[in-house]
């Protein structure tokens, strides 16, 4: 299911052409009278009911890597396309963390928490470690006692050691040791909300991250499911630091296959204003 997704993911960016082209090159159905709405709808619709030998070759031409017999699909937790934040936090403050996890996933921001991430089922320890190996950043909730864990200190290590942005968020202890030259947030006295749009500020600057957040701000731009989202979006859109050739080909797709976003007033003009601004017009 999560290859499905991510294959229909994809290749709805292309144009209704080279769509057709690829599944019928890969033996998939395709077809001129479908009535939805959105191409990543369409090549859902064309390869759900597809063999495995297809959907795995399909893939494998969008850029999957694959092992002998399945898939290296990326973890569940994650929700596809966006930016994958990485909340180290106590067990004892996990309501917390759950309320940052809530109020980031509207700005394309997917974050882990391990206490609510985890089925019952899983080996905890792998999950967490596999979530480690492919986040983006890490987001570190310094709660008094947080250096007295056995393990937050190795989830830290761990980003440290693939070179990931780590911010420290003080909320009762300041950043000590190696973590203490990483930019850290006051989170005293601010509920989640705020902390939200003043990590997303950070996230937008810093060389390490501004690529993947604008990449995921395209994303939610993208999935507009109203005039009033595709608007919301749009403000995002235009506080981004950076942009390049595919985020203008994305977005001007996204213009003409979403109808929330080209018939919401003034959006696609501001979009184009964007791109041009941002010197990434072709």
């Amino acid at each position: 299911m999560n290859l499905i997704s991510e294959v229909s993911r994809r290749l709805g960016r292309e144009d209704w052409a080279l769509i057709d082209l690829t599944l019928r090159q890969f033996g998939f159905p395709w077809t001129d009278e479908w009535n939805g709405d959105t191409r990543t709808a369409y090549v859902l619709d064309m390869i759900q009911s597809s063999e495995d030998t297809g959907l795995l070759a399909l893939g494998e031409h969008l850029g999957f890597e694959f092992g002998s017999t399945r898939p290296q699909v990326e973890p569940a937790f994650w929700f596809s396309g966006y930016f994958r934040l990485f909340l180290s936090h106590l067990a004892t403050h996990r309501g917390y963390a759950a309320e940052l996890q809530r109020d980031c996933f509207p700005f394309g921001v997917s974050a882990f928490v391990a206490h609510n991430d985890i089925e019952p089922a899983t080996t905890w320890q792998d999950e967490i470690e596999s979530a480690l190996a492919t986040c983006d950043a890490m987001l570190v909730l310094l709660h008094p006692e947080f250096h007295e864990s056995k393990w937050t200190d190795q989830e830290i290590g761990y980003a440290m050691g693939r070179q990931l942005l780590v911010v420290t968020l003080r909320l009762g202890t300041d950043p000590y040791g190696f973590i203490g030259r990483f930019q850290a947030m006051d989170g005293v006295g601010k509920d989640s909300a705020k902390v939200t749009h003043e990590l997303l500020d950070i996230l937008r600057r810093h060389r390490q991250t501004r690529k993947r957040i604008a990449e995921s701000t395209v994303a939610i731009l993208e999935e507009s499911g109203t005039f009033a989202r595709a608007k919301a979006n749009m403000e995002l859109v235009e506080k981004l630091e950076y942009w390049d050739s595919a985020l203008s080909s994305r977005a001007r797709t996204a213009v003409q296959s979403n109808g929330q976003i080209s018939e919401a007033w003034g959006i696609p003009e501001r979009l184009e204003q964007h791109i041009q601004r941002m010197g990434k017009g072709t």
